[in-house]
């Protein structure tokens, strides 16, 4: 191999790697994936409010019957009222899946985001949603 040759092979390959690095970033999201995002963001900016009515009505029939409106009130008060104002909110990842633990075969996607409040410096919220009657509907919710 003539050394003309061994350096565009060097070029065409750290283009290459460098491509694929950015790769994530520069390509489009799988489209059911942005929008469970985008779902997960509006039903989370409900609970930041601490409206427990409007994000039972929001969720999921899984959450809802798991989940009495007075309950999951109770719930959201005692988990998010020590935390304070959410700050900043970043998602880390989305899966979409055909399984979720416990739960039957259907389309669910997992939203995991990065979050700080005034009262905690940083945690991570874990949102579950399920396709359901041709949209994405919260099913769970964790803070870890």
């Amino acid at each position: 191999m003539t050394r003309a040759v061994r350096r565009r092979a060097v070029v065409a390959m750290l283009a290459a790697l460098a491509a694929s690095s950015i790769a994530p970033a520069a390509l489009a999201q799988d489209p059911r994936a942005l929008r469970a995002q985008e779902v997960a963001r509006e039903w989370l900016a409900l609970a930041d409010r601490q409206d427990a009515d409007a994000t039972h009505r929001a969720a999921g029939a899984k959450f809802r019957e798991a989940l009495t409106v007075e309950r999951w009130r109770e719930a959201l008060k005692r988990v998010r009222g020590p935390l304070g104002e959410m700050v900043q909110r970043t998602v880390l990842s989305t899966k979409l899946t055909r399984t979720l633990p416990g739960q039957p075969d259907g389309d669910y996607a997992l939203v995991a985001f990065r979050t700080s409040w005034t009262g905690k410096s940083v945690g991570r919220e874990l949102v579950s949603l399920e396709y359901e009657g041709a949209r994405w509907r919260v099913i769970g919710y964790v803070i870890q």
